[in-house]
């Protein structure tokens, strides 16, 4: 597929559990002229603790820079709070592409999307940096667990299914904190005189309306395996890499 525009967050190079494999299928196989990585696409939190970095890992790297060499896209990184070690680089350009924070895009429907990673805007963690890296300890072996589960669930026919997913569903606390997330962001497109907000970091894709301003959240490549794409009409929508190799 050729896209205008593909935003894709949180794939968190350098954990076990991130779908490196089904990210580089799905990078492969869709073109575009505006590729924004928005946020943690590096982890270099877990790369502090553990080194782990596949064969794959370095294929998404050369992907990234053949891209930059070619000049057919224009990517831009958002900095997240995962790869906040990309604070160095920020305002730089590397070829076609931009290290930045934020980023206001224009679609061709000429709607200004406010484009940022989202971590700034968590009230909860934002002056906690400790609480934020022992809550990602916390979830890598939450994705442990889940991934033991699933391997028995497949064993008895069963589909596969996400213990942190459900435990987000069903916690009040947590559903509270996505919903004031969402808000705040909203808040601060409309600061910013934007029609919507595209962003990362609590891995909850979704897309909808909220107080006449659009609410886009690109998902995460750990569980959902989802992404953001603006087709040649300006039109936003959320797709999603099936696990079973099918695509919607």
């Amino acid at each position: 597929m050729k896209y205008r525009s593909i935003f894709v967050s949180d794939l968190h190079l350098g954990i076990k559990h991130s779908e490196v494999e089904y990210f580089l299928d799905f990078i492969r196989g869709n073109e575009c002229e505006n590729l924004y990585l928005v946020g943690d696409f590096i982890d270099g939190w877990a790369l502090s603790r553990k080194w782990f970095w596949t064969t794959d890992c370095n294929t998404v790297i050369q992907k990234i820079l053949r891209l930059m060499r070619t000049r057919e896209t224009k990517i831009y990184y958002i900095i997240g709070n995962h790869d906040d070690f990309m604070e160095n680089f920020r305002g730089l350009h590397f070829g076609n592409m931009e290290v930045c924070q934020k980023k206001i895009h224009t679609s061709l429907n000429n709607k200004n999307y406010l484009v940022i990673h989202g971590h700034q805007f968590d009230g909860f963690l934002k002056h906690n940096v400790w609480l934020q890296k022992f809550g990602a300890v916390l979830y890598e072996i939450l994705l442990t667990l889940n991934y033991r589960l699933n391997r028995l669930r497949r064993f008895v026919g069963l589909k596969r299914w996400s213990l942190s997913a459900y435990l987000k569903q069903q916690t009040k606390k947590a559903v509270n904190f996505i919903n004031d997330f969402e808000k705040t962001m909203i808040y601060f497109a409309k600061n910013n005189k934007c029609d919507g907000v595209i962003c990362g970091h609590i891995h909850k894709s979704e897309h909808k309306q909220i107080e006449n301003t659009e609410y886009l959240n690109c998902g995460d490549w750990i569980e959902s395996c989802t992404a953001l794409v603006e087709d040649y009409s300006g039109n936003i929508k959320l797709i999603q890499y099936k696990k079973d190799g099918n695509k919607i």
